[in-house]
């Protein structure tokens, strides 16, 4: 049975997008956690997200400019295989990539059945919420960068329950960055 795992980067009072939705603010000019990112990217996971992050995504990995600043992550984001669960989108262009619609819980359940690599939910804080509050979720990476926002999107907002997790590992880098990785439970 394939893992679904979710990887989210969060500022330190808890939010994974600012209040205009940039994320940029989660990336570090630090060799070791690159290199952590990279490894992480090389791991030829499936990746999933939902439309939102998928335009962010597909706007910059593709890219010359990617491609020039983080040549290991963007030859891995460009050839590892994607799913989008979309009500709206129709195709993708971004390369190696599936849209599904219709209710992804049942999807999300059939994937999970499937043989193959294991699927790590990127930056899509509704998404992951779906699946976590469904009970799809085997792990949670949590990278908590070392800055306040003061407001924006909240991780795994709207949960209906409390979701208790026990800590499996963690991981402190130079920049001030904790990857922390819980287990549901």
């Amino acid at each position: 049975m394939r893992q679904l795992k979710v990887f989210l980067s969060i500022s330190v009072d808890g939010y994974f997008a600012d209040e205009r939705g940039d994320m940029s603010w989660a990336h570090a000019d630090d060799s070791d956690f690159k290199a952590f990112v990279a490894a992480n990217a090389g791991s030829g996971n499936t990746l999933v997200m939902g439309r939102v992050t998928y335009d962010l995504m597909a706007s910059y990995w593709p890219t010359d400019m990617a491609k020039r600043n983080d040549p290991a992550v963007a030859a891995a984001m460009n050839e590892l295989p994607k799913i989008v669960f979309s009500r709206t989108m129709r195709e993708a262009n971004w390369n190696n990539t599936k849209v599904l619609h219709g209710d992804a819980v049942p999807a999300m359940q059939a994937l999970k059945n499937e043989e193959g690599r294991d699927m790590v939910i990127l930056g899509s804080g509704s998404t992951a919420r779906l699946f976590a509050e469904a009970g799809l979720v085997d792990s949670f990476q949590f990278v908590v960068v070392p800055l306040v926002l003061g407001g924006g999107r909240a991780a795994l907002a709207g949960l209906s329950r409390r979701l208790p997790l026990t800590l499996e590992d963690s991981r402190t880098f130079k920049n001030g960055m904790v990857v922390l990785t819980y287990r549901p439970g």
